[in-house]
């Protein structure tokens, strides 16, 4: 793992800390076996279609 030199300053730690924004997830429709419609994430497709989550 890198190791810094230098002690990073306050300024620069919290400028990048405060560029770091987390998106939205991107939903996909999906239709549950049982029939049910549902906006889920997309990593979550696959669990939904087999009945596994929700």
């Amino acid at each position: 793992m890198a190791v810094p030199k230098r002690k990073k300053s306050r300024s620069n730690t919290r400028h990048r800390r405060a560029r770091w924004k987390a998106g939205a997830p991107d939903l996909v429709a999906v239709t549950t076996p049982d029939g049910r419609k549902l906006a889920v994430p997309r990593r979550y497709v696959q669990a939904y279609r087999r009945g596994l989550a929700g």
